[in-house]
């Protein structure tokens, strides 16, 4: 028997370790950042997806071509931020091959920044690839979001990260093109789980600014970096590993992430359980006719549209026009890196000290877009052209910066703080324009000339700048009092932590809260009568 008493004192301490480290994980503080540690990785992994196959599946795609005498293409070393394939990538690339006089075909020597690409039927291929995620992922949207508003945040967080880990093993192990296509298309499903439920998780857990503001900013930090540092580290781990390492690599991390939201949110818990009973957010289709909401939704969608179709043509436009050599075709967007990072710091400082001008710092970053876009056509060097670039992206986080918290603050004063829904729409603004890039912009500057596609961008950016000024009146908007506020008796502890009830007069009293008129005010009667008779 005396065997069994430092048995039970080990149980005994295990025991209370595990409730100690529990309650530490509980304790709200510490808890919401580590929430946002979990949406963070999730965001870094995603955009990690989107571009790690930029340097892999070309030369992979040509490997299963079949060349039989040269089954296994050179590894090469990838630049960190590669555009995908267009037509005339493939042409130009097909060109550098020869054949030598014993029959056999060399390939000129390729610096080590860029792949050469496959035949013109597998550059097709190449591109619906690579949009396939996006399009999955626009077209599963307003499910994803109705679904998070009904779930929770946690849960479908949950689902987001299995679904990725799934599909990034069955990617790693494809050996033809249909199974490429459908795991590529399922990491945009496991996508649409993941990253609106994690963006409306932030929302949720920070309800205040400028708290809410500066996790969103850090958010968007990890979004540029992973979109950054996927192509080289894609391209390096196939060189020395082949295809499955980089691919299994990212699912280990996705599946360590789904571990540790288990641990922290508990999302199968009973008290999950009991706080899924709160009340249900607003219809995704109500929320699109909301006229602030459509406002932000097309601002996001029209700064985003730049860099999705300028990454699939520029680097063909940098050989045409400045005989840019290989690595600086590579290089091109590594500096804008630095611009955006400080774009979202500058923003979330502006934000703190002047909350109700985030409309302005949007229609300051769409006119810097515009300009920056504009003048890429007029580079003939390759410095200026980063500096056009670094503008680009500076705008870019201006824009996202500043208007990401708006939505939920418009959810928040004209809606319930539910916000699966509004952050689906502004995920749909996104994939709006990176499903239509990597297929449509490589046949725009074929019929119309990169010129052209570059000015139209820019003019549709200064344009849309100007319409942020509907916008002007927002911060001043109050709670709506009715019976979409809930007072929530204990502090917050989880999900939908943003639905506080502030302090209210009594009704018919002269300090009764109300809205200020905006420049919808007009429209506002319409808007309310349909959602009455919904």
């Amino acid at each position: 028997m005396e065997p069994a008493a430092p048995v039970g004192q080990v149980r005994a301490a295990a025991t209370k370790l595990s409730e100690t480290v529990d309650a530490a994980l509980q304790e709200p503080r510490r808890q919401r950042r580590l929430v946002l540690v979990i949406v963070c990785v999730a965001l870094l992994l995603d955009n990690m997806l989107f571009m790690v196959i930029v340097p892999i599946v070309p030369v992979y795609i040509a490997h299963m071509r079949g060349d039989r005498e040269n089954p296994t293409p050179a590894p090469e070393v990838w630049g960190p931020t590669l555009p995908p394939p267009t037509l005339d990538n493939a042409s130009a690339e097909i060109a550098n091959t020869t054949e030598n006089p014993t029959g056999t075909p060399t390939t000129t020597t390729r610096p080590p920044f860029r792949p050469r690409y496959p035949t013109e039927s597998e550059d097709v291929k190449i591109g619906v690839l690579f949009a396939s995620k996006a399009i999955l992922q626009l077209l599963v949207n307003p499910l994803s979001g109705t679904i998070i508003d009904r779930m929770s945040y946690d849960v479908p967080l949950l689902i987001g990260l299995g679904v990725m880990f799934a599909s990034t093993v069955l990617f790693a192990f494809a050996e033809d093109y249909a199974t490429l296509f459908t795991a590529r298309s399922l990491q945009g499903l496991g996508s649409a789980f993941a990253d609106t439920s994690g963006i409306a998780m932030i929302a949720d857990k920070y309800p205040e600014e400028p708290e809410r503001s500066r996790a969103l900013g850090v958010a968007l930090a990890f979004i540029s970096f992973g979109s950054l540092v996927a192509p080289p580290f894609g391209g390096s781990l196939y060189e020395f590993a082949g295809k499955c390492v980089p691919f299994l690599v990212l699912a280990a991390v996705s599946l360590f992430d789904a571990l540790l939201l288990l641990v922290v949110a508990k999302p199968f818990s009973a008290a999950a359980r009991a706080r899924a009973n709160l009340p249900v957010g607003t219809p995704i289709h109500r929320l699109m006719l909301d006229p602030y909401i459509a406002v932000v939704a097309g601002a996001l969608t029209t700064c985003n549209i730049p860099l999705a179709f300028l990454e699939p043509t520029i680097a063909t436009w940098m050989e045409n026009t400045m005989a840019a050599s290989e690595w600086q075709m590579g290089m091109v967007w590594l500096p804008a890196f630095v611009p955006h990072v400080l774009g979202v710091y500058l923003t979330v400082r502006l934000a703190a000290r002047y909350p109700h001008l985030q409309w302005l710092y949007g229609a300051i970053g769409l006119a810097m877009i515009g300009a920056s876009s504009c003048v890429v056509p007029a580079c003939r060097s390759f410095a200026p052209l980063v500096i056009s670039l670094c503008g680009l992206c500076f705008g870019i986080a201006l824009v996202d910066t500043a208007l990401l918290p708006t939505l939920a603050f418009l959810v928040d004063v004209r809606h319930v703080s539910v916000y699966g829904s509004v952050y689906a729409i502004a995920d749909i603004s996104y994939c709006l324009a990176y499903a239509l890039g990597p297929i449509v912009a490589g046949h725009i500057v074929h019929s119309l000339g990169f010129t052209q596609l570059s000015l139209g961008m820019g003019l549709a950016n200064l344009l849309y700048a100007p319409v942020l000024l509907l916008l002007r009146k927002v911060g001043l908007l109050s709670r709506s009092r009715s019976e979409r506020d809930v007072l929530l008796d204990e502090p917050p502890q989880g999900l939908y932590d943003a639905m506080r009830l502030r302090e209210r007069t009594g009704p018919g009293t002269k300090d009764e809260p109300t809205s200020p008129p905006g420049p919808f005010e007009e429209c506002e009667d319409d808007y309310n009568d349909y959602y009455t008779q919904s």
